[in-house]
């Protein structure tokens, strides 16, 4: 490390002095010691993770920290990486501050053990936790061993994500307590001979009678002895001890589980008090980035020396925003499930692009609108009309075989020969037979409306993709669109869309398309490509409605309708031979 290096951008080192040897195992400890024992000679095969919880002061660390020291005298080849998660997330948040978050997460991916200890500092940490998750995942894809210490248990860490509980609660878990007298009696003895000390008879069991909290208070007794010894050069005897290390054998001890409260509420009130702005907005950019939302804005407020305020005001924001973009994901959803907007994760997943997101929301809100139906009358047995009229044949025809022979469907007539009446009919009996709510159902007017407010409300898109919907598109008075210019586009383009979709249109005018004044040709052309009807009987109607009878009945060898048209000059049918073809004349 260079001198001028931060070395908290480095993960801690393991203390060469904690190892497997001078672990002494007792009846508190022997199945964490154990499974640590199998991690050590088979990291990444078995008890991963590895999860070792006690209160304080009872050799979490140590065994960790044997773990790795194992590891690395064995498998020299394998990297372990140490550290407690307080601080890997200085470490993440120093990245993030120096923009240099990948390079901190590969060195992540380059360890293939993690050992982390004090995780209990997960509580109501999301970013911690995403983070951890990330790198979890990683160390998971590659076979990587997790051994992970804490003063609780995973189930009472508060407000724990479940994918962490999960990933816990698939390995071991395994817990440390308070040793028994004779393993508080070998831990003296063993501690002893480490610093090279002989201990008087009597001293090591009177010692181990002592009210320690921990084992960590007890070896803080025994050095205590030790250095007496050393000091005053003479060995202490077991009278002494009580005197010497401020407590009385054979007490009971104090509320171990008070004394743990009490412990951990004061750790967590410094850490709580030491949490500055930027450490409050790194949290916050990994949490949200761990959920796939983009943090461009938390970020920008990282580099720019925030206030306490300035930081929770951001976050608040922010949060606010992304709690916008899931419900527009969820309306969406109930909208339409196989929306395709659905995949623009670049729009939904990115605050800084909530009114793209709200857009978005609006084109499927247009698109889903309900079609226009037709009026709720009068069917076929309702008309005045004459049953026996062509018009009414061919409509009949139209509903019960749409998109097929007759298509576009043209009637014409003088204002109240019953027009509307008729394509309502036609309308009503598609409905009934589909069983679906598939028409749209418009006058010229209103489709000239409609157009106008897409067009100033940017849903043209919306609009169009609302009509493709439709599988009957009635235009009521299509002459009411004479002279427009986008109007006439729009429904050109729609025409043969629908054409090719097998979509049923049906248009009515006061007059035939021919006639149809400020009309371009290429409209025009296409409306008078299908059957074209008036609503006044006409010379030929009998012989004409036997022919429709013909074609609507035929077999598959019989005739079929191609391009043919119908106006008061001539029918065009198309046979499957040639010689049979038909011009009937009407006039």
């Amino acid at each position: 490390m260079n001198d001028g290096e931060n070395r908290s951008t480095h993960a801690l080192e393991l203390d060469p002095r904690l190892t497997f040897d001078n672990y002494v195992v007792g009846t508190a400890n022997r199945l964490a010691a154990a499974a640590a024992r199998r991690v050590a000679d088979s990291p990444g095969s078995a008890y991963n993770p590895l999860f070792l919880y006690s209160a304080s002061g009872l050799g979490k660390t140590h065994l960790i920290s044997a773990i790795g020291n194992h590891i690395r005298l064995v498998h020299r080849d394998v990297n372990v990486l140490y550290d407690t998660l307080e601080h890997m997330m200085e470490m993440v948040m120093e990245a993030i501050q120096a923009g240099e978050r990948d390079a901190f997460r590969s060195r992540l991916r380059g360890s293939q053990v993690l050992l982390l200890d004090d995780v209990q500092f997960l509580a109501e940490r999301r970013g911690a936790q995403e983070e951890l998750l990330r790198a979890w995942d990683t160390l998971a894809s590659r076979g990587g061993q997790i051994v992970l210490a804490s003063d609780r248990p995973p189930t009472e860490i508060d407000a724990l994500d479940q994918r962490l509980l999960s990933r816990f609660s698939g390995g071991l878990i395994a817990d440390l307590s308070l040793p028994d007298y004779e393993t508080r009696v070998a831990i003296v003895r063993k501690k002893a001979e480490e610093r090279g000390q002989t201990l008087s008879s009597g001293v090591a069991e009177t010692l181990a009678k002592v009210a320690f909290g921990n084992v960590r208070e007890l070896q803080g007794g025994l050095n205590r002895l030790l250095a007496i010894q050393e000091l005053d050069d003479r060995a202490v005897s077991a009278d002494e001890v009580a005197r010497l290390v401020g407590g009385r054998a054979d007490l009971p001890r104090a509320d171990e589980f008070g004394s743990f409260l009490s412990d951990i509420a004061g750790t967590v009130d410094e850490v709580v008090a030491r949490v500055t702005p930027e450490q409050k907005l790194g949290d916050a950019i990994l949490r949200w980035e761990g959920e796939g939302y983009r943090t461009l804005k938390l970020e920008s407020a990282l580099t720019g020396n925030p206030t306490d305020a300035e930081a929770e005001q951001c976050i608040a924001e922010y949060t606010a925003t992304v709690a916008r973009l899931v419900e527009i994901g969820a309306a969406i959803r109930d909208l339409d499930p196989a929306a395709t907007e659905l995949s623009r994760l670049d729009v939904l997943r990115n605050p800084d692009r909530i009114a793209e997101a709200e857009t978005i929301l609006d084109s499927v809100r247009e698109r889903m609108r309900p079609l226009p139906a037709p009026p709720l009358a009068p069917r076929f047995q309702d008309l005045n009309l004459d049953g026996e009229l062509l018009a009414v044949r061919a409509a009949r025809a139209v509903a019960q075989q749409p998109g097929d022979r007759y298509n576009p469907f043209f009637v014409h007539g003088f204002d109240g020969a019953g027009k509307t009446s008729l394509v309502t009919a036609l309308a009503l009996l598609f409905e009934e037979i589909t069983q679906s709510r598939t028409v749209a159902f418009m006058t010229g007017d209103e489709f000239s409306a409609e157009l106008i407010a897409a067009i100033e409300h940017n849903q043209v898109d919306a609009w169009r993709a609302r009509y493709r919907r439709a599988r009957l598109l009635v235009i009521d008075g299509v002459d009411a669109l004479m002279n427009t210019e986008r109007a006439q586009e729009e429904l050109f383009h729609f025409f043969d869309t629908a054409r090719r979709a097998g979509v049923q249109l049906v248009f009515t005018a006061s007059v035939p398309p021919r006639d149809l004044a400020g009309f371009e040709d290429r409209l025009r052309t296409r409306l008078e490509s299908g059957l074209i009807v008036d609503l006044l009987p006409t010379a030929g109607d009998d012989e004409l409605s036997a022919q429709m009878d013909a074609v609507v009945a035929a077999e598959p060898r019989g005739p079929t309708y191609d391009e043919s048209f119908l106006n008061r000059e001539k029918l065009l049918w198309h046979w499957p031979y040639i010689q049979d073809s038909l011009v009937q004349e009407l006039e």
